[in-house]
């Protein structure tokens, strides 16, 4: 009962703050940050450290230490406020993998493992407390209905938690599907659930939409909300004229909760959970990386936390009235920038994602699938799955035409090879665009 009641006070405040006009969040969102500062200033003893050494003279955000998930692993003992050990957390965090079973957590904290997709795996702490702020906050952003309807959620992931079946109640019905089961298990499993909301990667809504379009499966459900890997144009497309409604989107990661789709589409950056710095990437000031302050996790303190996300912010303000930051779109991370030679000045320069995938994308309306990856600086690699194999060459000549015309007007043009669409690995996130690369070799040599 306490769970639940907790979980609505959040669902409320979160309601009441999104109608807050700019100037109003803006001095809440400050005040918020300003009380957890101090807070953890006296609760994590890696900070409390900082403050004894005089590094940290009073909770202005500006002088606290940036941090990553190295440094995060590094020190996760004196991070986090409930003592609780790397070697342990880890022990627990794999068993509950190897064994499928997310249930276990180290007293009352919930361990959940990191996919590792930025290099290294990282283990994220949340108390109980922290589950029903989370859990009322999905919901007040998420539920398209509130609470007048009952909700079935299909939700699929790598990795189940504690975390996530903290949303269950009378109004919520919850189903984990597991990503390492077979598709036909999911086919018939949502054939018999009907879910209201579809919650997955893109890949699989991908999936799941061509299972619909062939008449292998027939649900309908109101809302779909893609995560853990970027929405490629491709796919919102197809997947949106498959059950004829707009795609909506989650951003979060081990660091947080991080943003969510409005009812418009516009995905805006959930700053009444954490305060956003941004290290711009491009004159324009348009696209940046994140750096992450969540003011409401106290457990694992999440400072300054230099995320390698691409966003790329919305030029006009978004319809729905959010005082909250709106972004255009989340590129990718920064290992997926293809590195080129710019052909003026001989530098090596990166690339956004964005401009390659579209070059792709527009190219034919034949292309089912693509995955462009980078070699060297002067290879690159495209492979293609069509729909009709009798226009396969046209599809790829347009392709390259594309490639090219965007490479000549900046770059020294890479050789271009098309090869057999090789199947991602139901286990890891889908990239269709890859730099494999050695690079930080290259990186640190050229930048």
């Amino acid at each position: 009962m306490i769970k639940l009641m907790n979980i609505l006070k959040n669902y409320l405040k979160v309601k009441r703050i999104q109608k807050y006009s700019p100037e109003k969040f803006r001095r809440w969102q400050n005040k918020q940050l300003q009380k957890h500062l101090k807070w953890i200033n006296t609760h994590s003893p890696y900070f409390e450290q900082l403050k004894k050494n005089d590094l940290l003279k009073a909770p202005d955000l500006a002088q606290y230490p940036f941090m990553n998930k190295q440094i995060m692993m590094e020190n996760f003992d004196e991070l986090n406020t409930k003592g609780v050990g790397k070697e342990e957390a880890f022990r627990v965090a794999i068993e509950a993998e190897e064994n499928r079973n997310f249930s276990p957590t180290i007293g009352s904290i919930t361990v959940g493992l990191s996919s590792g997709t930025s290099g290294n795996r990282g283990i994220f702490l949340v108390s109980k407390e922290e589950q029903s702020a989370w859990a009322g906050t999905i919901l007040a952003k998420l539920l398209p209905n509130g609470f007048k309807s009952k909700e079935k959620i299909a939700f699929f992931l790598r990795a189940n938690s504690n975390l996530y079946e903290s949303v269950r109640n009378k109004k919520i019905e919850f189903a984990f599907y597991d990503l390492l089961d077979h598709f036909d298990t999911h086919i018939k499993r949502l054939e018999e659930y009907q879910p209201t909301i579809l919650a997955a990667p893109p890949s699989m809504i991908r999936q799941i939409a061509s299972a619909v379009s062939e008449n292998k499966l027939s649900i309908s459900p109101i809302k779909i909300i893609t995560m853990a890997e970027v929405l490629d144009p491709l796919d919102e497309s197809f997947i949106e004229s498959v059950f004829n409604q707009k795609i909506h989107q989650v951003y979060q990661c081990t660091e947080g909760f991080l943003g969510c789709s409005c009812s418009h589409g516009t995905i805006h950056l959930n700053e009444d959970l954490v305060y956003i710095e941004k290290e711009f990437l491009d004159n324009d000031r348009t696209k940046f990386y994140p750096i992450v302050t969540d003011f409401k996790r106290r457990t694992q303190p999440i400072i300054r936390y230099r995320l390698n996300d691409i966003l790329t912010l919305k030029s006009e303000p978004c319809p729905c009235g959010s005082p909250m930051l709106a972004i255009e779109q989340i590129e990718g991370r920064m290992d997926d920038l293809f590195i080129l030679k710019n052909k003026h000045n001989g530098n090596l320069e990166h690339v956004f994602p964005d401009f390659v995938r579209r070059a792709c994308i527009s190219a034919s309306e034949n292309l089912k699938e693509y995955i462009v990856m980078q070699h060297n600086p002067h290879d690159i690699e495209v492979q293609c799955l069509v729909f009709d194999e009798t226009k396969r060459q046209r599809t790829e000549e347009n392709i390259r035409t594309n490639l090219n015309a965007f490479f000549q007007q900046y770059y020294e043009s890479p050789k271009i090879t098309f090869r057999a669409y090789q199947e991602n690995d139901r286990t890891a996130k889908l990239k269709r665009i890859k730099n494999n690369m050695e690079v930080n070799k290259v990186v640190q040599s050229a930048f």
